[in-house]
C-alpha cells in the first residue's frame, strides 16, 4: 500500500494525536533518540500552551485593571517598568539554568543536572530577597523615579510595594520552569503556568472588586492575586522537584551553596541578562522618537505593539523549545542532531508567524478599531501593525537561533548581535527614516522590523559558522561526565 493511502493517513493522525497526548501529559522520551519531529512536539506543545495562557493572563488583568482608572493604569505600567530588571535577570538565569541543565541530562548527568538547577534556584531567591527588601522599603521612591507624579506614586506605591516585595515568585517560576525544559519536562512547566493564572484570573477580579466575600482592595488586589497565584505555582513547581519522580529530581543537598558552580552559572546569566536589557532599553528609544510625532502617533505604537507581543508569545514558546533540544543533544555528544532540531523549529516558527502576520497585515484596522476609538491613533496602530507584521517571519528565525545560541550556553554572542542590530542600527535608522527622510512615525515602524530582519541574518550566518557546537560550559571542568554515546 502507498504511503497516499487513506490507512497511512489514519495511522499518520492517530501518531499526531498521541505525540500530543504525551507532550500535555507529561514524556520521559530521551529526546536525544527518538525522532526530531516528535521531540520538537514533545517539548513545544506544553510550552506553546503554557505561552497562550500567559497571553490571556495579560488580557484579563488589562481589563480588570483599567476599569480602576487611569492612577491604577499608570500603577501598574510604571511599576512593570521597574520590574523590567527583575525579568531581565530571572530570564538571565533561566538561561543559565537551560543551557546547563540540558547539557548535563544529554550527557545522562543526572546529579550534575540537579546540581545546576540547584544552585540556579539559590541565586535566584538571593537576588529575589534583595530586590524584594530594597524594592518593598523604596516603593514610593521608584515610582517617582520611573516618572510617576505625586497622586501616581501615593497612589500606587502599596500596590508596588507588593509586587517588587513578591519578586521571588517571579524569579523562582522562570528559573525552575526553565531548569524543568531543560530536562524536557516541559508538560510541568506548562502545568505551573496553568495553574498560577487560572487562579489569578479568579483572584483578580474578586479581590479588585470585592466580589463574593472578598473585600473590594483596588489595585492592590491585583497586586495580592499575581503574588498569590505565582506562589501557588512555586509550590507545585517545588512539590514535583522534591518528590523526586520526574526528570529532574532535586535534594536538598543540591541547594547547599557552591559558590564556584554560582560564579560559573553567573556567568552565563550575566550576558543573557544583558541579552534582554538591551533589547527592552532600545524601545525605549523609539518611544522617545515617536513622541514628537504627537500622542496618537504614540498611543497607536504602544497598542499596536500589544497585538503583536500577544500574538508572538507562543512563537516565543515554540522557539524555547529549540534551546533545550540543542543543550541536550551537544550534551549528549551529537551537534549535527542539535542543528537539525533547530532548523525544523525554525521552520515551524517562520510557517506559523507568516500566517499570523499575514492575518495581522489584512485585518490591521479592524483589530485595532476594537481597541480604540481615536481614528488616529487607529491609523497610526494599523500601519504599525502593517508593517511590523511583515517582518513576523523574520521575527520567527531570529528568536529560534537566538535561543540555540542560549540552548548552546553561548549567551555572549547573541547579546553582542542584539547591541549592533537594536542600539547600533535600529534607533539612527528610525530617527533618520522618521526625521531625516522625513518618514514620520512609518519610519520608525519600518526600523523595528529592518532591526529583526538585520539582527536574523546576522544570527542566521554565525548559526551557520556553527562555533556554538563547540561551546564549553563554564563549569564542565568541574563535572565527571560519563562517557558520550556514539554520533550516528
Amino acid at each position: 500500500m502507498s504511503d497516499a493511502s487513506p490507512q497511512h493517513g489514519t495511522e499518520e493522525a492517530q501518531s499526531l494525536w498521541e505525540t500530543v497526548r504525551e507532550a500535555v501529559r507529561g514524556t520521559k522520551q530521551d529526546l536525544t533518540r527518538i525522532p526530531i519531529r516528535r521531540a520538537i512536539l514533545l517539548l513545544a506543545i506544553p510550552t506553546v500552551l503554557e505561552m497562550s495562557m500567559e497571553s490571556l493572563l495579560t488580557i484579563v488583568d488589562i481589563v480588570c485593571v483599567s476599569r480602576l482608572g487611569d492612577q491604577a493604569v499608570a500603577s501598574v505600567g510604571l511599576t512593570e517598568s521597574i520590574l523590567s530588571l527583575v525579568y531581565a535577570l530571572a530570564m538571565g538565569l533561566a538561561a543559565a539554568a537551560t543551557a546547563t541543565v540540558s547539557r548535563r541530562v544529554g550527557e545522562k548527568n543526572t546529579k550534575g543536572a540537579g546540581e545546576a538547577a540547584g544552585q540556579v534556584i539559590v541565586l535566584a531567591s538571593l537576588s529575589a530577597l534583595i530586590f524584594g527588601a530594597l524594592g518593598s522599603a523604596f516603593s514610593r521612591e521608584l515610582l517617582r523615579f520611573a516618572g510617576a507624579q505625586e497622586d501616581v506614586a501615593s497612589y500606587g506605591h502599596t500596590y508596588a510595594s507588593v509586587m517588587i516585595g513578591g519578586n521571588i515568585t517571579i524569579f523562582l517560576l522562570f528559573v525552575i520552569n526553565a531548569a524543568l525544559r531543560g530536562a524536557g519536562d516541559a508538560a510541568t512547566a506548562m502545568r505551573t503556568l496553568w495553574i498560577a493564572n487560572l487562579l489569578n484570573m479568579v483572584l483578580a477580579p474578586c479581590l479588585i472588586f470585592g466580589l463574593g466575600p472578598c473585600p473590594r482592595m483596588g489595585v492592590v488586589g491585583a497586586a495580592i492575586a499575581t503574588t498569590t497565584s505565582r506562589a501557588v505555582g512555586v509550590s507545585y513547581q517545588v512539590f514535583v522537584l522534591v518528590r523526586g519522580k520526574n526528570l529532574l529530581p532535586i535534594g536538598v543537598r543540591f541547594l547547599l551553596p557552591r559558590v564556584r558552580l554560582m560564579v560559573d552559572l553567573l556567568r552565563i546569566a550575566s550576558s543573557a541578562t544583558l541579552q534582554v536589557l538591551i533589547e527592552t532599553a532600545s524601545w525605549l528609544g523609539l518611544v522617545r522618537i515617536l513622541s514628537g510625532f504627537g500622542s496618537a502617533a504614540l498611543a497607536g505604537y504602544t497598542i499596536a505593539m500589544r497585538v503583536a507581543i500577544f500574538a508572538l508569545l507562543p512563537s516565543w514558546g515554540l522557539a524555547g523549545a529549540s534551546a533545550a533540544l540543542v543543550g541536550q543533544n551537544l550534551g549528549a555528544g551529537r551537534p549535527d542532531r542539535a542543528e537539525a532540531s533547530v532548523r525544523a523549529v525554525a521552520r515551524l516558527n517562520v510557517a506559523f508567524l507568516f500566517a499570523v502576520g499575514s492575518a495581522f497585515a489584512i485585518f490591521a484596522t479592524p483589530t485595532l478599531a476594537a481597541l480604540s476609538t481615536n481614528p488616529e491613533t487607529i491609523a497610526y496602530g494599523a500601519s504599525c501593525l502593517r508593517i511590523v507584521a511583515v517582518g513576523f517571519v523574520f521575527f520567527g528565525f531570529g528568536m529560534v537561533t537566538v535561543q540555540a545560541f542560549n540552548g548552546a550556553g553561548d549567551t555572549l554572542t547573541p547579546m553582542l548581535i542584539n547591541i549592533c542590530a537594536f542600539w547600533l542600527f535600529k534607533i539612527p535608522f528610525a530617527y533618520f527614516l522618521a526625521r531625516v527622510l522625513d518618514f514620520g512615525p512609518r519610519g520608525v515602524f519600518l526600523a523595528i522590523t529592518a532591526a529583526y530582519a538585520a539582527q536574523s541574518t546576522v544570527a542566521g550566518l554565525f548559526f551557520r559558522r556553527g562555533r556554538w557546537k563547540q561551546q564549553k560550559l563554564p563549569m564542565d571542568e568541574d563535572v565527571d561526565v560519563a562517557a558520550a554515546p556514539p554520533t550516528s
